[in-house]
C-alpha cells in the first residue's frame, strides 16, 4: 500500500525555501531571463522523513538523490502517490547499479564515462525505459571527482547519442576553492557547442550566479534543508 501523502507544514522550511525562490527569481531576472528559467532540485540526500514530508507539503516534486540504494528506500513508498514525481541521479554511478537506476530514477546527471553508456543502453532495453541523461563535466579536471574531462566531452555525448540514449544537458560541480562562474561559462560554452539546453550548475552557495550563466536546474540542500547536526560521537564503554 502508498504511504499517505503527509499534510503538515513546516513554516522553518516554508520560510527557507520563500527565500530561495525570490533569489532565484531576481538573479533570472538580473540577467534579463524568465523569472521561472531555473528550477529548484531539491537535494534530499540524508534528509530524515519528515524533512522530505515538508518539502512535498511545500510542492517541491524535483529530488536530487546521490544513491541508488538509499533512494530506493527513500522513495519507493511515496512513489505510487505523486504522479509529478521527477527524481534526479546527482550522485556517481556505478556501471553494476546502471539497471536499478534506470528503473528509479527520471534523469541521471552523472553519465561521465563511455563504459557507463554501455551499461545505461543495456538497462534501458531490460527495464523497458530510458531516463534522460545529462554528462557530468569535470570542469576544474579534479582527480578525486567524478566526470569527463572538459576536452573529452563532445566525444562522450556523441557516444551515447549514437547509442540512442537521450542526452538533454550538462552537470558541473567547480572546485571549492575555485570562482565558479569560470566553470559555469566553461559548462554553458560545452552545451552550446552540441545543441544541449539543459544546465544542471549551481547549489546552495553559488546558485545566484550559476542562474546568472544560464542554469536550468540548481541543486541545493543545505540552503533548503537547514545544516544537519553532527551525529553524536559513540560513547566509550
Amino acid at each position: 500500500m502508498p504511504a499517505s501523502r503527509p499534510t503538515s507544514s513546516d513554516p522553518a522550511f516554508i520560510a527557507r525555501l520563500t527565500d530561495i525562490r525570490a533569489r532565484m527569481a531576481a538573479a533570472s531576472q538580473a540577467a534579463g531571463r524568465d523569472p521561472a528559467a531555473a528550477i529548484l532540485t531539491a537535494v534530499s540526500k540524508t534528509q530524515p522523513p519528515e524533512a522530505i514530508d515538508a518539502a512535498l507539503v511545500a510542492g517541491l516534486r524535483v529530488f536530487g538523490e546521490n544513491r541508488v540504494q538509499e533512494a530506493q528506500g527513500r522513495w519507493g513508498g511515496r512513489r505510487a502517490g505523486l504522479p509529478d514525481l521527477e527524481l534526479r541521479l546527482i550522485g556517481p554511478l556505478q556501471s553494476n547499479k546502471a539497471e536499478d537506476a534506470v528503473a528509479l530514477f527520471d534523469v541521471i546527471e552523472t553519465l561521465d564515462r563511455d563504459k557507463l553508456v554501455g551499461a545505461l543502453t543495456a538497462a534501458a532495453a531490460k527495464v523497458g525505459r530510458s531516463p534522460r541523461l545529462l554528462v557530468q563535466v569535470n570542469t576544474g579536471e579534479e582527480p578525486q571527482k567524478a566526470g569527463v574531462a572538459p576536452r573529452d566531452a563532445d566525444a562522450l555525448i556523441a557516444r551515447a547519442r549514437a547509442e540512442g540514449l537521450t542526452v538533454e544537458g550538462l552537470m558541473a560541480i567547480p572546485p571549492a576553492d575555485e570562482e565558479p562562474i569560470l566553470h559555469f561559462a566553461l559548462l554553458a560554452r560545452i552545451a552550446e557547442r552540441n545543441g544541449l539546453s539543459v544546465l544542471s550548475m549551481g547549489m546552495s552557495g553559488d546558485f545566484e550566479a550559476a542562474i546568472r550563466l544560464g542554469a536550468t536546474h540548481v541543486r541545493i540542500g543545505s540552503a533548503l534543508f537547514g545544516e544537519r547536526n553532527p551525529l553524536p560521537a559513540p560513547s566509550s564503554l
